[in-house]
């Protein structure tokens, strides 16, 4: 079946951006009041921020110029993202971003004049400050890769160029790229992104499967130069940053603002890459006896363990499920999923040029947005209930902390998310004890949440870092390196239990974190203290749920380390990792147990 266009899709199956504004005359009309603030902070404030009063009294002007911007960026790139074939979209996404980069050019200033303040100014500017506590300490960490004002202000103004890389790839992915069907045993399949990323790498017929992933990596490998000169573009770019920011490497760099050390970051990429990936290859093994395989290849990683029990899911169905699910959250975290549901927070939609995967935007003093594409299928429960661990992560830090204070580390931004993931299927779990019920549960949280934030985004992160390793020395990248690069990597990781196909190494291209720094290992990172973190309300009940809920109120008031340590979690050794490894050999252990039980298949 051929994707619909947008404007052929019901509207209870798409969000409603009249949440953030009911018309595009309320969006203009904050979009001129924000340029129009911005105007007025740089005539009141520019040369005066010599004193803490003033620097405090600036700031809370700077903090709601940023709660209007906020909802204009929002609304014009949600907007964009579920229809890229429409050019007032389009449109309105460009005015915004290239209005923000002229705000962040014109308000340039204030970061530079606070920081040529006196420390002892700025130190008072703290004592007397509240939303924008943080806000200055944060400033005092930058100041010795802070650049001169008039530096800063050129750099501000090129906010919208720098985003050029990324554009690019999105809409050569979502705009560019039209996939023809393709045929198996006379039979024509409609092929598109969200079509092979959400359809075919689960299909159990094996011709069709592979057939679809040849037809996909053939269309993608059309594109590879351009995707590359566009990700090249971006790794070049960030060096160039680092290098005049004074930061020794550009790892420095891209870690700076999650507040983690280099040591965090590779060992979270080193200990899985090395520990996980025997647990991963017997799975995989398990999937190609359960099939009869000859052969395991990369194409048929996604399939489930038990495709005849796939329970058919409606979104009517996915809201009962993940109401109970979560439930164990308290009253306030039922209600916000009840209002994601009835106020249309999700975007349902199978449509053309609509971003593929998901994800979750939540603006400031507004609720949350989530993209994802319905499949029937209960990984798409999985999803929602992922996504919906962001809102209510935003729900609780928007309400308890001022809009400085929600920008939560990107090492941290994910444990949220995957604790929900968890916690839903400790639930599934209760519900029903047939062993083939608890085996599908059990594949679903490897398939689903360890696969997809253990092997897709770590093997992403090893390739990230092989890059940047690359640019760091001066060099550069082109479609037949990164090729290299990835193919290299998912060997190293499958070893001969997967027969790594040609296509497999085009897998580079299929990801957009790449343009978002050093986004990708995140996952884990955030998946291990949500593992951690769950084992523990498991163990202890309500007093782990209201530290979790404390974590979630704190927004960037904390750094990682001591977000996870008022989870009881210590992030700053590998045993938390460890330990999350361990949990997971124990459950494929366990699956193999109950494959031999139920279909006589040994593991």
């Amino acid at each position: 079946m051929e994707l619909q266009k947008r404007s052929e899709v019901p509207e209870e199956l798409k969000w409603d951006l009249s949440l953030i504004y009911p018309t595009l005359e309320d969006w203009q009309a904050d979009f001129d009041a924000s340029v129009k603030l911005s105007e007025d902070i740089e005539k009141q404030f520019k040369g005066k921020l010599t004193d803490a009063q003033t620097i405090v009294d600036c700031l809370a002007h700077l903090e709601a110029l940023y709660k209007k911007a906020d909802l204009v960026g929002n609304y014009s790139s949600l907007a964009v993202s579920v229809d890229y074939y429409d050019t007032g979209n389009q449109e309105r996404s460009s005015r915004t971003s290239s209005a923000m980069a002229q705000i962040s050019s014109r308000l340039a200033f204030i970061d530079s004049e606070i920081l040529m303040a006196p420390d002892e100014v700025i130190q008072e500017a703290i004592r007397l400050a509240k939303g924008s506590k943080n806000y200055l300490k944060d400033l005092l960490r930058k100041k010795p890769h802070q650049l001169s004002p008039e530096t800063e202000k050129v750099l501000a103004a090129f906010g919208q160029s720098f985003e050029t890389p990324y554009e690019i790839y999105e809409m050569t992915k979502l705009a560019d790229m039209k996939f023809p069907s393709f045929t198996v045993k006379g039979k024509k399949y409609p092929l598109g992104y969200s079509l092979f990323e959400d359809d075919y790498e689960y299909e159990r017929d094996t011709d069709v499967r592979r057939a679809a992933f040849r037809a996909f990596t053939r269309k993608l490998r059309q594109y590879e130069n351009t995707t590359a000169a566009a990700y090249n573009a971006q790794v070049t770019t960030e060096k160039v940053a680092a290098t005049v920011r004074g930061f020794e490497n550009v790892f420095d760099y891209l870690l700076f603002d999650q507040k983690v050390t280099r040591e965090m970051y590779d060992r979270q990429i080193d200990v899985i890459t090395e520990k996980l990936a025997p647990h991963m290859r017997r799975y995989a093994k398990l999937i190609q006896k359960k099939y009869g395989l000859s052969e395991m290849t990369f194409a048929d990683l996604k399939l489930p363990l038990d495709p005849d029990f796939d329970p058919r899911v409606t979104p009517e169905e996915a809201h009962k499920l993940v109401r109970d699910g979560l439930s164990i959250l308290g009253e306030d975290y039922v209600s916000m999923i009840d209002e994601a549901f009835r106020d249309r927070w999700i975007d349902f939609a199978k449509n053309q040029g609509k971003e593929t995967g998901g994800f979750c935007a939540s603006p400031y003093g507004k609720g949350s947005f989530i993209l994802l594409s319905w499949n029937d299928r209960m990984s798409d429960v999985f999803t929602i209930a992922h996504e919906l661990g962001h809102a209510g992560h935003f729900r609780h830090a928007n309400n308890a902390q001022s809009l400085f204070d929600t920008d939560v580390s990107g090492y941290f931004v994910e444990a949220p998310s995957t604790m929900n993931e968890v916690l839903f299927t400790d639930y599934l779990k209760t519900t029903d004890q047939d062993p083939r019920f608890r085996r599908w549960v059990l594949s679903s949280l490897i398939s689903n949440t360890y696969y997809h934030n253990f092997v897709t985004h770590l093997r992403e992160a090893w390739y990230q870092r092989e890059v940047y390793k690359i640019i760091d020395e001066g060099g550069s990248v082109n479609a037949e390196k990164l090729s290299e690069i990835f193919r290299k990597n998912l060997e190293l990781f499958w070893g001969d239990a997967v027969k790594i196909i040609d296509g497999a190494e085009l897998t580079w291209m299929r990801q957009p974190h790449y343009y978002m720094g050093l986004y990708s290992y995140t996952y884990s990172a955030g998946l291990t203290v949500a593992t951690a973190a769950a084992k523990r309300i498991e163990r202890e009940g309500q007093p782990a749920v209201d530290d979790w809920k404390k974590v979630l109120d704190a927004g960037s008031t904390l750094d990682p380390t001591g977000l996870a340590a008022l989870a009881g979690v210590d992030i700053r050794t590998d045993g938390p990792l460890n330990e999350t490894i361990d949990y997971i050999g124990e459950i494929i252990d366990e699956i193999s147990r109950l494959t031999k039980e139920i279909d006589g298949i040994d593991a």
